[in-house]
Parts: C-alpha cells; structure tokens; sequence
C-alpha cells in the first residue's frame, strides 16, 4: 500500500537513440529533461481518471530507428548541380535528414512520428554556406521550377516545415549562424538568419572584441523556443518574446532585411524613419519564407542591464480584477514591465502546483487572505532598464495591482517562473508516453473584447469532459494584449484530437480573436486566412507572392494561405 502511495512513473532520462524518431519530435536538448512534480502527478491521476497502473508502462515512444519509403523524384543530374554550389557534404539524401529537417513541434506531427508516420519529406536537405549559395540555388530552382522550403532552428508549431511538393530544404542554422557586425552608434547588430537565440544573445552581451564595441547589450527578445529558435525564425513568422512589452515583437525589432527571391535579390534601407510610401521592410517580415529567403538581418538592439531587473508578482481576488488591472498599467504612460503576465484562475490553480506552492505556508496565507481557489489570479513579472526607471515602474505596477485588490507576493515567483521558463515543454515528452496530450493556440485580442474571448473559446474547450484549460495573457499593449490557451487532454486518436483543435480556432475566430498573436501562420492556419483578412486582403498577399515569385517555387503547398 505505501508503495502504491509514494509511485511515480519512471519518467524517460535517456537521450534519445541517434537516428530515431523521438529524436525529432523531441523538445530542445537531448540530454535534458523537466518532469510533472508529484502535484502535477497527483492532478493528471485525477483529472483523466487515470491510476498509477496507467502509469507503469510508455506506450509509442518513438525510440524505432527513422526508415521511409519515399523515393527520391528529382533525378541525379539535378541533385549534381546542388552538389556543385554547396559541395557534397552539405547535400543530404539519407531517410532521417529528409524527416528531421520537415518536421516541427506540432502535436500532431509527434503523434504521426511515434507511430512511424511519415506524410511528407523533401527530396534532397542542402545546408548553403552563404548567401551566394543561396543565390544560386534559388535561380536554378526557379528555371528548373524544384520547390524550395527554409529549415531555420525546428520549433515549428504550425506545420511551418512541411513539405508537400518535395523539391529542396535549405538549411539556414548549420553554416549562416555567425554576428556579422555591431553598430554602437545606431544601436544595431546584423546577423545571420540561422543564429540561434543563445549564441546571439551571449555575443551581444559579451562583443567579440573584433566589433571594437565598449558596451553590452541584448537582443530583447526571449521566446519560450530561444533556446532552440533562431534570429531568422523570429523575423519570418513574426514571433514576440516574453518581454515583448517593453522591447517589441520581431517585427519591431528589425531594422534591415536583405532577401534572395526568384524576382531578384534586395536589401531594405536602414533608416530609424522614412516617408517613401508602403515599406517593403515591413512586407517581408512574417512572410514565412513564401517571398523569399532571408539572407541577411540587421536588428535592433539594446543596452543591457540584468542587475536593475526589478521582479514582482501579485495574486488578485478575480480575473476580472487582474484584467483591469494590467490595462491601467499599460496605459499607464509611466513605461512598461518588460515580462508582465496574468494567469486565469485555472492556470493560477496549475501553476501553484507547478511551482510547488500549493499547500505550502504562502498558498495557507493566501487563502486566509480571502484569495479563494479558482477565482484568485497570479500576476508576475518584471521591470528592467535604467535603474530608477525599473524601480519605477514596478512601484507603479503595485500601487495599480493594489487599487484593485491584489497582495504582493514579493518577486520569489517571478525568480521560480524565470529560472524553469523555457523548461515547461520538456514535459511534454513525459505526458505524451502515456497518451496525454499538452497543447497550445494563441490569439490577439483588444480590451473591449477579451472577455468575450476568454470566454468563448474556454467553454468550447471545458465542454469537453475532463479537459484542463489554462490561459494566460503575455504580451500586452495599450490596445489589448493576447490570450494564450493551454489544454490538456488525455487523448491517443489523432483524427479526434484534430477535430477539437479545429473546433478551438474556429471558437477563436468566432469569437473576435486573431488566428495567430505571435506563432506564425504556416500551413496549420492558412485555411483561416482568408475568413481572417478578407478577400482584399488576401488578394494583395498573392499579387506580391506572384510578383516575387512568378513559378510558385517558394514555400508552396498552402503556406500563408497563399496557394491553397
């Protein structure tokens, strides 16, 4: 009986095989692992109605070793001249590249991976040194008319990478990952797309002494993929960090783009502000790789200064409250929190016991305090720059959270958030070996309509029985901010779990919130677009997609909703 007490799964600690499935459809590093804590454990046992026999064995974990049976359409001849322009040992044919460079983070594509399927590979992965490599590559594509698509870091979570007409991946993070250059005076930095976030960020804030920089800086932008994104990924899909609030999205981050398309190879003009009619700067970014490929980008960046960093974190009696709350801090024009995020009382309740708070002293003292369980709603973040202007903004923050009621729980839940951060998707691994599914959709929304939305698509997903459905907001602005909507399902039928995914974003749109706020559109919501922008709209989108690329060679296949 007591061993049936203190049980706990025995969790996957093992990297997984080289050459195999799961090491594809695996979350960040193969050697790490985050596993749901006893609480964790205890609410999915209840949630699901699930015992520890549930628990004893995996089932589909993945660990076969990847064999396909696609062959291989474009003809010898062909491959030779890739060969030709990168070499060949940055030409790849063998079955695993061709399934780990089109395959991303979606559930669904894990699912299809665990049960060995495969729907669609690319004929050749080429890893170009250069952007003359690209060049070449993208013209002879163009006269050959062979389907170009862009591998970036992999973090895909709306089929980004898929392949439907075979043809080429290029692979941007194996050879154009390098800083090029730091421009102190302008306060720029121009990199590589295939620049992963942690690279980046360490040689901003330690300069190679090359770029004769004296300050350090930072590049803003930390999305829970930084560890396993890159500088490209971020432009093209339009991506926004966790302290996009005070840095700005991708897409006010970039200052400079230069692209390789069918139509010709540009580069966008670096001035802070210019009055020379639609900027093409601005067309490219979240063009996701259907215009042209990007080569070449020049960031902004920013001084940094961690040790100002000011942490927070409140607990309001309501959601309402909490709501309120942050659009009067927002618009507060006192300046903003670079990390500020609200947990719903759902999401409050689950990550009490993630952070292995619940039943502890400080959980007791909130309850005495009238916070009550699935009303009461976390807050937390964090103010950062100069040090009076951090230390002012988060004495304004609390003085807001306490005009609608909140207590001040220090800043010790923003430091436990901060240092497990990007940790939480390793989970999914472990929830996934015994059939529970962990996903996420995230929508734009302004003020006067997120209750609407908050409420909508959250009973769409609670109508399903035993279904747990967290939502927090993260990234916010004067006129609103987004919702980001997590569940937990115990599911196995793919086909089921598609259908109710469908169902929330139809609920999303439904209900006046945007089809994506900061994941991209990819092939998963390009269905959508059309419904989402209007016929106009779209109708400008495939006017540049035809002008840029007249043969329909980049990114084909549905993407953005463009060729469908």
């Amino acid at each position: 009986m007591f061993e049936e007490k203190t049980f706990q799964p025995d969790w996957t600690e093992k990297a997984p095989e080289k050459g195999s499935y799961r090491s594809i459809f695996k979350w960040g590093s193969p050697d790490e692992f985050k596993h749901p804590n006893s609480a964790w454990y205890a609410m999915l046992k209840e949630e699901f109605k699930m015992t520890d026999k549930d628990f004893k064995k995996p089932t589909l974990e993945g660990n076969e070793k990847v064999v396909i049976k696609k062959k291989i359409k474009l003809t010898k001849k062909k491959i030779s001249q890739f060969i030709d322009i990168v070499g060949e040992k940055n030409v790849a044919t063998d079955d695993y590249s061709r399934v780990k460079y089109s395959h991303g983070k979606t559930v669904d594509e894990a699912m299809d991976l665990r049960n060995h399927v495969v729907r669609d590979v690319p004929d050749i992965v080429v890893h170009p040194r250069n952007k003359k490599d690209v060049q070449k590559i993208v013209e002879y594509c163009n006269t050959q008319k062979i389907p170009i698509y862009v591998f970036g870091g992999g973090s895909s979570v709306t089929f980004g990478l898929n392949t439907p007409k075979a043809g080429v991946m290029l692979v941007m993070s194996t050879h154009m990952n390098k800083l090029l250059s730091i421009n102190e005076l302008n306060q720029t930095a121009t990199v590589q797309p295939g620049m992963f976030g942690p690279a980046y960020e360490k040689a901003l804030n330690n300069p190679p002494k090359k770029f004769k920089v004296k300050g350090q800086y930072t590049c803003g932008h930390f999305p829970q993929s930084f560890e396993y994104s890159t500088v490209g990924g971020w432009v093209v899909t339009l991506g926004a960090g966790q302290a996009s609030t005070y840095y700005g999205d991708a897409y006010d981050i970039v200052f400079a783009q230069e692209y390789v398309t069918p139509a010709g190879t540009f580069r966008t003009l670096e001035y802070p502000a210019t009055a020379t009619g639609p900027k093409v700067n601005d067309i490219m970014k979240g063009s996701e790789g259907s215009f042209g490929i990007l080569v070449e980008v020049t960031m902004k960046i920013f001084r940094n200064m961690p040790q100002n960093r000011q942490r927070f974190a409140f607990m309001f009696p309501t959601w309402e409250k909490a709501v309120n709350a942050s659009r009067e801090i927002i618009q507060g024009e006192f300046g903003k929190p670079a990390v500020f995020r609200i947990s719903d009382p759902e999401e409050t309740e689950v990550g009490l016991k993630l952070f292995g708070l619940q039943g502890t002293p400080i959980d007791s003292l909130i309850n005495l305090r009238g916070y009550k369980p699935m009303k009461r709603c976390m807050c937390m973040g964090w103010a950062e720059g100069e040090k009076g202007f951090a230390k002012h903004v988060k004495e304004q923050v609390a003085r807001l959270c306490k005009k609608y009621g909140a207590m001040t729980m220090t800043g010790f839940t923003a430091m436990l958030w901060e240092k497990t951060r990007y940790k939480e998707p390793y989970m999914r691994e472990d929830l996934m070996d015994y059939g529970v599914i962990i996903d996420t959709v995230e929508s734009g929304v302004t003020w006067a309509n997120l209750h609407r939305l908050h409420q909508g698509v959250r009973s769409y997903i609670k109508n399903r029985p035993e279904t747990i459905c967290m939502t927090h907001a993260s990234h916010f602005y004067p006129q609103g901010t987004n919702l980001y909507f997590i569940f937990i399902l115990k599911m196995i039928d793919l086909e089921a779990y598609r259908q109710f995914h469908d169902g929330i974003l139809d609920a999303i749109l439904k209900h006046g919130g945007s089809i994506s706020h900061h994941h991209g559109v990819g092939k998963l919501f390009a269905p959508l677009m059309e419904k989402h922008l209007g016929k106009e709209q779209m109708a400008v989108l495939r006017t540049l997609k035809k002008h840029f690329d007249p043969n329909s060679i980049m990114n084909p296949g549905g993407h953005l909703g463009l060729d469908l």
